[in-house]
């Protein structure tokens, strides 16, 4: 462990629950590898304290800061400046302070594509079914529309944010070349219809995350076809009911690690203007198997 000085520079992670994030240990290795006086620490925020943690993170002067469930949306009413994919997204994972102005921007579209071209997955002309419209789904979704998929399903809960979010999903579509719609989660036999033909299938929702890991958007195995190749965001359990019925179908199946490796690397470069070591972190903290 390398030491803590008085001028360390402090990043961070906010979010809940964190506990279960490799985020920290990702960053403070790669810290200590380029022998950079930075520290990168996880906190457990709800979100009516996210205002007073920023506000403070301000006094503090700390540099930069990631964001993780409930707050990729809720953190843009404190920034002074968000990026286009973020505006498009309406999503921000990554904050810098520059000891003037906060900067927000989304890594999560970037750090996912790549995840997925790294495991075999080609985007381009591709037809995509997602579940969930959180922060990460937004940037997914804007990423995607951007980088080549012919058409994105988005599958969500018919509430009270349909609405606005059908309005969210029009001007991603109206601003990429792809067939971007929306739909109700709830309605099991469209949601079937879409994986079945479909090439990816995406669950962007916190659903089957520790310790709730027999929970899952997906009745059965039936939904599936051996073509198709389904990714889960979430990473701990690294094998959620979703993957599991995926790896029982002979689909070829992805969880939320590698994500979390390139969008951190993404984050990375903003807070610091260096490279991350990927491949030693990705083979200190990511290759361990199954």
């Amino acid at each position: 462990m390398y030491e803590i000085t008085g001028s360390t520079t402090l990043t961070a992670l906010l979010g809940s629950p964190v506990k279960h994030s490799i985020s920290p240990m990702m960053h403070n290795e790669s810290f200590r590898l380029l022998n950079l006086d930075y520290s990168y620490l996880a906190f457990d925020v709800s979100p009516s304290d996210l205002k007073s943690v920023v506000d403070a993170f301000k006094i503090m002067n700390v540099r930069g800061y990631n964001l993780t469930m409930p707050h990729k949306n809720m953190i843009i009413d404190y920034l002074d400046e968000i990026s286009d994919a973020s505006k498009m997204s309406m999503s921000v994972n990554t904050v810098l302070y520059d000891g003037d102005k906060l900067y927000g921007t989304t890594t999560d579209g970037i750090g996912f594509w790549q995840a997925m071209h790294y495991s075999g997955f080609d985007l381009n002309n591709s037809v995509v079914t997602i579940l969930g419209f959180g922060g990460a789904a937004k940037a997914i979704i804007a990423q995607g529309a951007l980088d080549g998929a012919k058409s994105i399903r988005v599958f969500k809960r018919k509430n009270s944010t349909f609405d606005e979010a059908s309005k969210m999903i029009a001007n991603i579509a109206n601003n990429s070349c792809a067939n971007v719609s929306i739909h109700d989660l709830n309605d099991l036999n469209e949601l079937k219809s879409s994986i079945k033909s479909s090439d990816i299938l995406i669950n962007a929702t916190s659903v089957g995350m520790s310790p709730n890991d027999n929970e899952c958007l997906i009745p059965d195995k039936n939904f599936f076809h051996k073509d198709l190749f389904v990714s889960d965001i979430i990473y701990s359990p690294s094998k959620t009911r979703l993957i599991q019925m995926a790896q029982e179908a002979g689909c070829r199946y992805a969880n939320g690690l590698y994500m979390l490796l390139y969008q951190g690397a993404a984050s990375f470069k903003i807070w610091t203007g260096q490279d991350m070591p990927v491949d030693i972190i990705k083979e200190k903290y990511f290759d361990k198997g199954d």
